[in-house]
């Protein structure tokens, strides 16, 4: 059953989606539409496993949710840092750079610290 009470990985997860949503409109407005759906796609794709990981069947099952947004989630800073070193794309805000790479840090601990217990 869902616990609905404020969890910090839903929370920025979710917020970084919003973010993620607005940038590659952003690209879109620009024609850059193949990696714009890349982006958008992994970009989403990590609050939307996290968010499915909150019903796990199993502690099995969570880990396995959090580790492919973790994947989810290093796939987007590739493609973000792609677009930072583009003279032909907007570079994205310091926010989204920065947030997935918070996002990267507390998925990697919550994976390790449910590994362990």
């Amino acid at each position: 059953m869902r616990n609905d009470k404020e969890n910090i990985i839903v929370k920025k997860s979710f917020d970084f989606s919003l973010a993620i949503m607005e940038y590659t409109e952003e690209l879109r407005k620009l024609h850059r539409y193949e990696l714009s759906s890349q982006l958008f796609k992994s970009g989403t794709s990590i609050g939307a496993n996290v968010w499915e990981a909150q019903n796990a069947e199993s502690k099995r099952d969570f880990i396995h949710k959090l580790k492919i947004s973790a994947k989810e989630a290093d796939e987007t800073l590739y493609w973000l840092k792609l677009c930072e070193a583009s003279s032909s794309y907007p570079a994205p805000s310091k926010f989204l750079v920065e947030e997935i790479e918070v996002i990267i840090r507390i998925l990697s601990k919550i994976i390790s610290s449910s590994k362990a217990l």
